[in-house]
């Protein structure tokens, strides 16, 4: 029987995702469940994990590719284009645990067009979304000699989940970002303020009325 002060052996799964209800930015919260595989038990780990897009994993409809040529170029050349997409790199404290425990991944969701994580959102919208989970970090235990060591987490740590592409949209709540200079906001607050329109909605709904109207 291996010992309880033995180097702790670990194992990483993603269980399942979830929008963050009642946050104050748009948020999903992935389940993580480590599991120590053999060795001793943990005190704490200081967990980084790497979270990417592997869109290579899947197929694509015709109108899901025209949104992502702006990505990866045409269809025709995505088997050397089409590369993973960097998401986030999230670092967590895990408290001690003898043989599993589920911590919460929380990852902030942006939808700023110019990002290609949300480009590659915006494009597929009712299926699945491979990801890439890549773990490291250090773990805390009790060596023979009963006093605190530290291991790091080897770095071929990983695992893969698919993420439905409905959730990422559920949370954020049916709103759009759009990144702009200081200038164009300036400008666009006057367009506002000067016609009293209510919301920024409004505002651009506003305009682009006036553009139709302009080329019609």
């Amino acid at each position: 029987m291996t010992a309880p002060s033995a180097m702790p052996e670990l194992a990483f799964d993603i269980t399942g995702a979830e929008p963050v209800r009642m946050a104050a930015v748009p948020a999903l919260s992935f389940e993580l469940h480590v599991r120590r595989v053999r060795g001793g038990s943990v005190r704490s780990i200081n967990l980084t994990t790497a979270i990417r897009i592997a869109p290579a994993r899947r197929r694509y409809r015709a109108a899901e590719q025209e949104e992502l040529v702006e990505l990866f170029g045409v269809p025709e050349r995505w088997a050397t284009t089409m590369r993973p997409l960097p998401w986030a790199r999230l670092t967590t404290v895990v408290g001690p645990f003898d043989d599993d425990v589920v911590v919460p991944l929380q990852l902030v969701c942006t939808d700023d067009v110019e990002l290609a994580v949300a480009k590659y959102f915006h494009a597929v919208r009712d299926a699945a979304v491979p990801l890439d989970f890549l773990f490291s970090g250090t773990i805390f235990h009790l060596g023979p000699d009963e006093r605190l060591r530290t291991t790091q987490i080897d770095w071929s740590q990983d695992t893969t989940f698919d993420l439905a592409a409905g959730l990422w949209h559920e949370a954020l709540g049916g709103t759009r970002w759009v990144r702009m200079s200081e200038d164009s906001f300036a400008r666009l607050h006057d367009y506002r303020r000067a016609r009293a329109l209510g919301t920024w909605d409004e505002t651009i709904s506003a305009l682009l009325a006036r553009t139709e109207q302009d080329v019609s």
